[in-house]
C-alpha cells in the first residue's frame, strides 16, 4: 500500500465584520442586568478580560433603546432564532466571500477540488459552501463537506479532513473555512455567568489552502481526547430566542486538571522538548492562563494567542485559524509545535504540526 501523501497549511486568510462592538456590548450592559450588584460583578469581570475588541455583523443603533441599527436586541424584546438564522443566510457567506477571496487571490479557482465549511452559530441550506461556489466561480464538480455544530474545536476536524483528502489524492487542493456569528446569540438573560460568556464572543471567518505543496504548516499528526466526566461544562443548544451556550467557570480548572495527562499523547518527552511554537484556541484569559499552568509553558509562549483574544475576542471555530495565520506572518523560527482548542464534550483536540515557511521561500 503506497505512502499517503504529506498535507501542508498552504496560507491563511481572515476577516471580521466592519462593526467593532466590544464596547457596545458592554454599554448595553445595564439595559440587561437589573440586579445592581451582578451589574457591578460582571462589569468588573469583563473589564479583566484582556480583550479590547470584538467584530459583529450589527452595527450600533443611532437612537431609541435597541442594542444595534437593526432592533435585534431590544430591551424585553430580543430577536427569535428565526431572525437570528435569516440574518446568519446573509451575513455568514458574504464574510466568509471576503476571506476566501483573500485566500484565493492570483490562483486558478478551478483548481480548487474541495470545500470544507465548519460553523456553529447558523443553519441554512443552500449555505454558506454552495454560496461560495457560486460567488466565486468554483468549479461545479466541487467535492463540498459541512462540519456543523461542533463549536469551537471544529477547525481541527476540518483541516483533518483536509489532510485526509490530500493524503490519498496529491493534486487535491482544499479550501477550510470556519465562518462564525457569535454575536447573533446574546440571550435575554441576567444570569451573570451568561453574560460573562457571550462578552468573550465575537464574529469572524478564517480561511485556509491545505495542498501537497511543501512550505507553510506542515501537518504532523492529530489527536482527540474527550473528557466524558466533564462533558456539561461546556453546552450549546438551540432555543426560541438564539442559541443558548453553556460555558461554566469550571472549564479552566478542568482543562488544568486534564491536560498533563493529554499531552504525553500527542508527544513524547523529547518531542516536547523541541517544540517551538504553542498555539493554544485562547477560549478567554482564564482558559490560556490555565493552559499556561497546566503545560508548564514560558509566559510568552501563548503570546500569539493572547494577542488574537486582545484584538478579536473568541470567535469559536474560525479563532485557532487567526492564530496559526499569526504565526505564518510572525518574524519567528521554523520549527515543531502544538496548537490545541476545547470545547463541548468535553473535547480537547490537537495538532502537531511543523511550521516551514522559510523552507517554502
Amino acid at each position: 500500500m503506497p505512502a499517503s501523501t504529506q498535507a501542508f497549511i498552504s496560507r491563511i486568510a481572515t476577516a471580521v465584520p466592519p462593526h467593532d462592538g466590544h464596547a457596545l456590548f458592554v454599554g448595553f450592559l445595564p439595559q440587561l442586568i437589573h440586579d445592581p450588584r451582578h451589574l457591578k460583578i460582571v462589569q468588573r469581570l469583563a473589564s479583566r478580560a484582556q480583550i479590547a475588541h470584538r467584530y459583529s455583523v450589527l452595527s450600533a443603533a443611532t437612537e431609541g433603546p435597541a442594542l444595534d441599527a437593526d432592533g435585534f436586541y431590544q430591551p424585553g424584546h430580543f430577536a427569535t432564532t428565526a431572525q437570528r438564522m435569516r440574518r446568519y443566510a446573509v451575513s455568514a457567506p458574504a464574510l466568509a466571500e471576503q476571506a476566501v477571496s483573500q485566500l484565493l487571490e492570483g490562483d486558478d479557482r478551478q483548481r480548487i477540488t474541495h470545500l470544507i465549511v465548519a460553523s456553529c452559530t447558523g443553519f441554512a441550506a443552500p449555505g454558506v459552501d454552495l454560496e461560495l461556489q457560486t460567488r466565486l466561480g468554483l468549479r461545479s464538480d466541487l467535492e463540498r463537506t459541512v462540519i456543523g455544530f461542533m463549536g469551537c474545536y471544529a477547525a481541527f476536524n476540518a483541516l483533518k479532513l483536509a489532510s485526509a483528502i490530500v493524503g490519498a489524492r496529491p493534486d487535491a487542493r482544499v479550501v477550510v473555512v470556519c465562518v462564525e456569528l457569535c454575536t447573533l446569540h446574546l440571550r435575554d438573560d441576567p444570569a451573570p455567568e451568561k453574560v460573562l460568556g457571550f462578552l468573550q464572543f465575537a464574529d469572524g471567518c478564517g480561511a485556509a489552502l491545505v495542498t501537497a505543496d511543501p512550505g507553510g504548516l506542515r501537518l504532523d499528526r492529530f489527536r482527540c481526547e474527550v473528557v466524558t466526566e466533564a462533558r456539561d461544562l461546556i453546552c450549546w443548544t438551540i432555543g426560541d430566542h438564539g442559541f443558548d451556550m453553556v460555558l461554566s467557570p469550571d472549564v479552566p480548572q478542568a482543562l488544568g486538571r486534564v491536560l498533563p495527562g493529554v499531552l504525553p499523547h500527542l508527544l513524547s518527552d523529547e518531542a516536547r522538548a523541541g517544540v517551538r511554537h504553542w498555539m493554544i484556541h485562547p477560549g478567554g484569559r482564564s482558559v490560556l492562563d490555565a493552559v499556561e499552568e497546566a503545560l508548564a509553558l514560558e509566559p510568552q509562549a501563548l503570546t500569539l494567542s493572547r494577542r488574537v483574544l486582545h484584538d478579536f475576542g473568541n470567535m469559536s471555530s474560525a479563532t485557532i485559524l487567526f492564530v496559526l495565520q499569526s504565526l505564518l506572518d510572525a518574524p519567528v523560527d521554523d520549527g515543531p509545535g502544538v496548537a490545541m482548542a476545547f470545547g463541548p464534550g468535553l473535547t480537547v483536540e490537537s495538532l502537531q504540526f511543523t511550521r516551514m515557511v522559510r523552507a517554502a521561500c
